[in-house]
């Protein structure tokens, strides 16, 4: 260490090279909070949700915030000295057994400049729904996002009631890199970005529905209704004669996750032109939806992997009698299979990537495919594509592709304000990408173990 007690770059590396975990993106430039000192005033570690409400109130002067250990940040798990800006109660929890105990919150991320949230052990956060406003150079690190998913009665199984993200980067931040993180399946959506929010770069992340096991998330729920049906009514209608589904189909149904990345909320909103997101090394598991889904602005995806073969097996458990019974009544029960969408001129570029039985891998309209007003700009560059016993290696442009934009009118790719992308990158041969991305030292938190002052630099 130096005389001020910061660790020397040489001192937090090993010899091993990380160059692959080299910020990039968007985000370039990202300068989180710098490489502290412990002993610095401005590094603060976290221990329980006063520390961490203490670290995040405005004006805190915090650099750095170590997550400690797991988080149980539910509004009703808070103390009272935590009950206060920046934490708020969020929607209050319908149906999950385990939520209605512990209920949900909100904790604003509002106005910091320079802030790095990391664990060395990929802590978990849970019951509680991030939101990133007004901010600039924020690193958030290897740290696990759970318990934020409940079934829907209120909207019908339209997920339109709760509005719980994980994370949602909007007001305008600038410079946010999440990397190393583990996302389960919530409510709305995993991680959102909107209000013209930019330079936005999500690396090296594993996102994933349930698993359906004995004790998951989504099998507590299901296990829940079961034994109170008539309180619920689309759920005792789904296990009625009328539709005949059983209690495993209904868990394998819900188990993948709805909605991934919805960069922009609001269509043709002015500031839609301002976004910017890069996504590459992240792993989509059972995902249905936004892998991600742009509204204007620009986006490229390179080196992900969209892995829908969980959801093929989900789908086929309901019969075509089923599915006529289910939108009778107006419910809305079933498996959607969309990759990346573009809408809205948006430009979004998917590279060197692997999707996986996703039935509709490339998406430029979701609105009305008669109006170029709706359609984005989206291309699909040396991309593999397996569905229904098939692969497909090649470009969204090659004659007769199976990755060619869908339903409307494909737009000529070009980005939005400028003619190359202004960042350099390395991809990866995506024919090796399922391996690399689920190895020991892959995609997701507590996979690395090195240095814990890794976790503050941006290049190694």
């Amino acid at each position: 260490m130096d005389e001020s007690g910061i660790p020397s770059l040489s001192e937090i590396q090993t010899n091993a090279s990380y160059s692959a975990y080299n910020l990039t993106g968007f985000s370039t430039g990202n300068t989180g909070g710098g490489v502290i000192a412990e002993t610095d005033s401005r590094y603060k570690k976290v221990y329980n949700a006063t520390d961490l409400a203490q670290a995040l109130r405005k004006n805190s002067g915090i650099k750095v915030i170590e997550i400690m250990n797991d988080l149980d940040l539910g509004w009703n798990e808070l103390p009272a000295a935590a009950k206060t800006s920046p934490f708020a109660a969020h929607n209050a929890p319908l149906t999950h057994p385990v939520l209605k105990k512990t209920g949900v919150s909100k904790l604003s991320i509002d106005g910091f400049d320079g802030l790095t949230i990391f664990s060395t052990n990929g802590s978990k956060i849970k019951h509680v729904g991030i939101s990133v406003k007004r901010s600039s150079n924020l690193l958030i690190r290897n740290l696990e996002f759970d318990e934020l998913w409940e079934w829907d009665e209120a909207s019908k199984g339209d997920y339109d009631k709760n509005d719980w993200d994980y994370l949602t980067i909007e007001g305008a931040s600038s410079k946010v890199w999440i990397d190393h993180c583990t996302f389960n399946k919530a409510y709305d959506g995993i991680v959102d970005v909107k209000k013209g929010s930019s330079g936005v770069t999500i690396s090296w992340s594993y996102f994933r529905g349930d698993n359906g096991s004995a004790g998951s998330w989504v099998r507590q729920q299901i296990e829940a209704l079961e034994a109170n049906k008539s309180a619920y009514p689309m759920y005792n209608y789904l296990r009625s004669s009328a539709v005949g589904m059983s209690p495993d189909n209904i868990i394998a149904i819900s188990s993948g996750q709805k909605k991934t990345h919805l960069v922009g909320a609001t269509e043709f909103a002015s500031d839609n032109a301002d976004l910017e997101v890069t996504l590459h090394h992240n792993y989509y598991l059972d995902i249905q939806d936004r892998m991600p889904r742009l509204r204007g602005g620009n986006a490229h995806a390179y080196n992900i992997v969209m892995d829908a073969s969980g959801l093929v097996a989900a789908k086929k458990r309901i019969t075509p009698e089923m599915e006529k019974a289910i939108t009778s009544k107006g419910y809305h029960f079933t498996v959607t299979s969309n990759g990346a969408i573009s809408t809205e001129d948006g430009a979004l570029l998917v590279e060197k990537s692997r999707i996986i039985d996703v039935a509709s891998p490339i998406r430029n309209n979701q609105a009305d495919p008669t109006d170029a007003s709706y359609t984005g700009k989206i291309r699909a560059v040396d991309t593999i594509y397996e569905n229904d016993g098939k692969t497909f290696r090649g470009d969204s442009d090659s004659a007769g592709s199976p990755l060619a934009p869908y339903p409307a009118p494909a737009k000529p790719f070009s980005w939005n304000g400028f003619s190359t992308l202004p960042y350099s990158y390395q991809p990866d041969d995506p024919s090796n990408l399922v391996t690399r991305l689920l190895a020991a030292d892959g995609a997701g938190s507590g996979k690395l173990d090195w240095a814990k002052g890794n976790w503050l630099l941006t290049r190694y």
